[in-house]
């Protein structure tokens, strides 16, 4: 091993020791600790004691009965019993952790953080080590910030620290072409978890054709067959789960509810903030027929344009990283994403590494863009921003309204859609080049 490399790997394991001290110590002073965690333990659980976990009221029973609290602050009450209370997780999601609600919390909790901190940190090793091959000390110093700025996953639980980790575990598998068959079972648990966060990355697995189309393949037919599995269980139970859930999605994503992305929703704008194209848009007109259109489409939009390019393009690793880059940002634009499922920019790595061996402009921009969307989808900078507006007194409504929520809502999404344009533009141009360069 190089000196190079074993200063980025230093680099990492710094990152990673930043992020397993500052998550514990976080997750012990927060008042309302894991609680999306919480609310797939205790709706799997419910599910477990023949009990539908998609009505009102019964996780908050099956909660309350294991000695279960709110927090004393009235507002971090609330928006905690909506985010527990209120069953929003697909029933594979609750498939998939009963293993763990077998247990009881104390040792459930336990074993949620190792497989949470574990798998992400072996994540970011695998993502590392794709980036290494090009520049080892720009893959570390990029993958441990974002492991120190990671702490929200710990501090509330939530399953995209494991889903997003298995979906880059399976990208290192099918690209190295070693282990497919566990990056098959990666992915499939991934898609079948959150579909959101790894549903692009497996779309591109699929456009790529060959051996990395019959991988995709199998992961959504092991993904199909635990999906199936997972109505039947959940439907002995909640035969209109499908009707309940939709009305909770509904609910929670009400105006001024917890995952409303207009100005007035309790829990858009926190440290876990929704970071899609709709908490943008609807500061000009908070209206969900309005704002989701318009994400929609600005987000949408890069899509088709990757798809065209991925179908017209011939599979080459360096290909790989550039259109893996673009679709890692491009996906959290257009539908719900949070701040933590940000963490897939990790796949963003191998490419910036790539860009900036070759020693040129495009390097130090492709480094400056990286640099930018890590921190304004980082943890720690947010958290001092919130600090920061948190002491402020502003003089006038206006300011306190509009302002402060513009200066918590613009930055994410827009370095989103700038990483996006940026590595579309380059796997786009790229292809060009080389299509140029065969013909003549």
């Amino acid at each position: 091993m190089t000196k190079a490399r074993l200063d980025g790997l230093y680099l990492l394991l710094l990152g990673g020791m930043i992020f397993l001290m500052l998550g514990a110590i976080l997750e012990r002073g927060n008042p309302a600790p894991m609680s999306d965690f919480k609310a797939i333990y205790y709706g799997a659980r419910c599910v477990l004691q023949h009990s539908n976990p998609y009505q009102d009221g019964e996780i908050l029973r099956m909660y309350e009965a294991d000695g279960g609290q709110f927090p004393s602050d009235p507002i971090l009450a609330r928006s905690a019993r909506r985010a527990i209370v209120v069953c929003i997780n697909l029933p594979t999601a609750l498939f998939l952790v009963a293993p763990l609600a077998i247990l009881s919390w104390g040792h459930a909790y336990v074993v949620w953080m190792i497989l949470m901190a574990g798998s992400l940190m072996f994540a970011a090793f695998l993502m590392w080590d794709l980036g290494a091959d090009y520049a080892p000390a720009v893959a570390g110093v990029l993958i441990a910030f974002v492991l120190a700025n990671s702490e929200v996953l710990v501090i509330i639980g939530n399953a995209a620290g494991i889903v997003i980790s298995l979906c880059l575990i399976a990208v290192w598998c099918f690209i190295k072409n070693r282990f497919v068959a566990v990056g098959v079972v990666c992915l499939a648990i991934s898609l079948a978890f959150k579909p959101h966060d790894g549903g692009l990355v497996w779309l591109y697995f699929l456009l790529a054709g060959g051996a990395y189309r019959k991988s995709a393949l199998k992961s959504l037919g092991l993904a199909a067959v635990l999906s199936l599995l997972a109505v039947l269980w959940v439907s002995q139970v909640a035969p209109h789960w499908m009707q309940e859930l939709h009305s909770n999605l509904a609910a929670t994503s009400a105006r001024g509810d917890l995952n409303d992305p207009g100005p007035s929703s309790m829990g858009a704008h926190t440290l876990g903030m929704v970071i899609s194209l709709q908490t943008v848009v609807s500061l000009f007109r908070d209206d969900a027929s309005f704002y989701n259109p318009v994400s929609y489409l600005i987000g949408g939009a890069p899509i088709l344009v990757w798809i065209v390019v991925t179908l017209r393009s011939r599979f080459s690793p360096e290909r790989a990283w550039l259109a893996l880059a673009a679709i890692a940002a491009i996906s959290m634009l257009p539908v719900y994403h949070r701040i933590y499922d940000s963490k897939l920019l990790l796949l963003t790595v191998p490419a910036c590494a790539m860009l900036w061996s070759e020693g040129r402009m495009l390097g130090r921009l492709a480094l400056l863009v990286n640099a930018a969307a890590f921190v304004l989808t980082g943890d720690l900078p947010w958290a001092l921003v919130f600090g920061v507006i948190s002491h402020l007194r502003p003089t006038t409504p206006w300011l306190s309204g509009w302002v402060l929520t513009a200066i918590v809502v613009f930055p994410a999404p827009t370095i989103l859609l700038i990483m996006s344009a940026f590595y579309l533009w380059v796997y786009a141009s790229r292809r060009e080049a080389k299509d140029e360069k065969g013909q003549a």
